[in-house]
């Protein structure tokens, strides 16, 4: 049963720190978003980090308007007034926090600004020069590590944190030691929060999703199926007007016949009869 929808704040999720598990999808379209919405999903994110991207956030935001909606901010924010700047105009636009991988010197400038920020942990795909596509944290130094980075980006003022690819049984540990949310992205259940992007869980693309994923609908197959279908169509149409068959009758609008012949004759131009 679905309950009451609620838009969150973060003083909300904070209080649900180990109470329950929290849903939360990374949606790409209002449709996504409206749907999301709809079925009850406790958070959602986006990107930010590109110009078609940061227009299509007043389109979600309106989709799912009782949501709260996280921005990923752009690679390689150059100070912290840039993040501050790039922050408030995700906010503006009706986002309810913002994503950031960069350092926890970045992270602390929007957070003394009162930004809420999410940041990011294990895992992290743009510093995945540093480690290689792998688990983090299965190792004693590695683990110690993971713990450390956790506490910086907490006192830097991040209330959330991207937990990505890191061992269950280490994740849930390390959620116990920290007042911020803990977003598993493969981590395991022991977290605040339980994230998919929505690509992964439509099964949107061709490739094999990620081990950590579950795909739920097979959406590359529709699509290549409406494909054929488009082509069809178009096939379809160009044969009619070849043929003739397009346009007919009931696709026309008529002049009646004696003004058409008016208007020939005032003109001098030949009858349409005659014509044809």
């Amino acid at each position: 049963m679905l309950r009451p929808r609620k838009k969150y704040t973060v003083h909300d999720l904070q209080g649900l720190k180990g109470q329950r598990v929290l849903t939360h999808i990374h949606v790409k379209s209002p449709e996504e978003a409206a749907a999301a919405e709809e079925a009850g999903v406790d958070l959602m994110s986006c990107s930010f980090d590109s110009p078609e991207a940061q227009a299509r956030l007043p389109q979600l935001v309106a989709a799912a308007p009782n949501s709260f909606l996280s921005c990923a901010t752009p690679h390689g924010l150059a100070s912290p007034e840039e993040a501050i700047r790039v922050a408030f105009r995700a906010l503006e636009l009706g986002a309810s926090s913002v994503y950031c991988s960069a350092s926890p010197f970045i992270i602390e400038a929007m957070a003394r600004e009162r930004i809420p920020v999410v940041g990011h942990l294990g895992l992290v795909p743009r510093h995945v020069t540093w480690t290689g596509y792998r688990a983090i944290g299965r190792t004693v130094e590695e683990a110690t590590q993971l713990y450390h980075r956790m506490k910086e980006l907490e006192n830097a003022g991040a209330y959330a944190a991207e937990l990505e690819v890191v061992p269950h049984n280490l994740a849930r540990f390390l959620s116990s030691q920290t007042k911020m949310l803990l977003m598993s992205l493969g981590s395991g259940p022991g977290c605040d929060t339980q994230f998919l992007f929505s690509d992964d869980i439509l099964g949107d693309y061709d490739e094999r999703p990620p081990r950590h994923a579950k795909t739920y609908r097979n959406f590359a197959a529709e699509h290549r199926r409406l494909q054929q279908e488009r082509l069809a169509a178009f096939r379809e149409y160009i044969a009619d007007v070849q043929e003739g068959r397009f346009p007919e009758r009931g696709h026309l609008v008529e002049m009646e016949a004696p003004f058409l012949d008016e208007v020939v004759r005032s003109i001098g131009g030949a009858s349409p009869k005659a014509a044809n």
